[in-house]
């Protein structure tokens, strides 16, 4: 499940930065590269702002809880001083 979540967070970040070179900034950018810039077509600048504005805000929402979500399903991985830990208890319960 760990690894599921790592990659459904590889691709939210994949999509984000997609999302987020499209937006037509104040200056121009990629958003009128790719017709952005074209005049009224479909359903408008205006629409396609607030669309894409809108996705990049349910990304950020779902990259955050999943971001919070993977630390439920970390592997157990004991190292440095609590592995150290584990190793003088039992050794102290041996001698008793």
């Amino acid at each position: 499940m760990y690894i599921f979540i790592t990659i459904l967070i590889i691709f939210i970040c994949l999509l984000m930065m997609l999302v987020i070179l499209v937006q037509n900034p104040k200056g121009g950018g990629l958003g009128s590269a790719f017709g952005g810039g074209g005049g009224n077509l479909g359903g408008g600048v205006k629409q396609t702002s607030d669309f894409l504005d809108k996705a990049t805000w349910t990304l950020i929402v779902a990259l955050f809880v999943l971001s919070i979500v993977t630390t439920a399903f970390l592997p157990d991985q004991r190292s440095g001083a609590d592995a150290g830990n584990d190793t003088l208890i039992e050794s102290i319960e041996d001698s008793e």
